[in-house]
């Protein structure tokens, strides 16, 4: 493990810890015993890697633990039992190591992690919550087709914080695909929960600024029943071309264009 934050080493040695962290965690996963009704010993060096209080090593590890998954093909079933095991580690930092890795594979085998990201969704520590989050933003931009599968399965969760997660994971696939998550959202236009509602807002505004984005987000909304939500989505989205120096379209334009074709502002 290295003693100084990873930014501050030079560029050599970065990616000379890059490396001896790959193959110090794929020696542990081959030396790794797989037990039968027994209990798991995770392997330390796997731990200390997971449990690191500098990002840019945890980093490091989930990512080698990705492209290990899929430089080994021999090595994939063991490895998506271990992630799996290590979600139920008491440290929160190793089971959100375990969801940035499951995402790592998620990218591509969607199939393999799913299960695991069930458990994640009801892990008591937020920043494990947190981490589904940023593993279905990753998911759904490079394998959208099971992410959403998985959004919508829990898109009505009685649970307002997995709402809340599950609406926040699709934010970036409606940045670039504002058509694939609008029917999603329409479908919590009523929510009720302050802090969901406000979530919901939040991504219609950021699924606005892009070539073409704002086309679609208002015809979208013009389908919409719950004109007060309407409204305030309307005003984020104005708000975030303000915010955004490298949105499409100038505030004032993206405002005039909400009041020449969304119907409810013609009333």
């Amino acid at each position: 493990m290295i003693k100084m934050g990873f930014y501050n080493l030079s560029k050599d040695e970065r990616q000379k810890v890059v490396n001896e962290t790959e193959e110090n965690i794929l020696n542990a996963i081959i030396d790794l015993d797989i037990p039968e009704n027994k209990k798991w010993i995770i392997p330390e060096t796997i731990i200390n890697y997971a449990s690191g209080s500098d990002t840019y090593v945890r980093k490091n590890a989930y990512m080698a633990i990705g492209r290990i998954y899929w430089d080994h093909e021999e090595l994939r079933l063991k490895i998506g039992r271990l992630l799996d095991e290590i979600l139920k580690d008491p440290e929160e930092k190793v089971r959100q190591t375990s969801v940035y890795a499951l995402s790592e594979i998620g990218k591509k085998d969607a199939d393999i992690v799913m299960n695991s990201f069930e458990k994640a969704l009801k892990d008591d520590h937020h920043s494990v919550r947190n981490a589904v989050i940023g593993a279905l933003k990753q998911m759904g931009q490079k394998n959208p087709l099971p992410t959403i599968v998985f959004v919508r399965k829990h898109l009505k969760d009685d649970d307002p914080e997995i709402r809340r997660q599950i609406v926040h994971g699709i934010e970036l696939r409606g940045r670039t695909h504002p058509e694939e998550v609008l029917p999603l959202l329409k479908e919590l236009q009523y929510e009720e929960v302050k802090r969901v509602r406000n979530i919901i807002i939040h991504v219609i505004g950021q699924i606005s600024y892009k070539k073409g984005c704002l086309e679609k987000v208002v015809a979208a909304l013009n389908d919409w029943e719950n004109i007060e939500l309407v409204c305030e989505a309307t005003k984020e989205i104005v708000k975030v071309h303000k915010s955004y120096k490298f949105a499409v379209r100038s505030p004032k334009d993206a405002e005039n264009y909400i009041k020449e074709h969304l119907i409810c502002c013609n009333k």
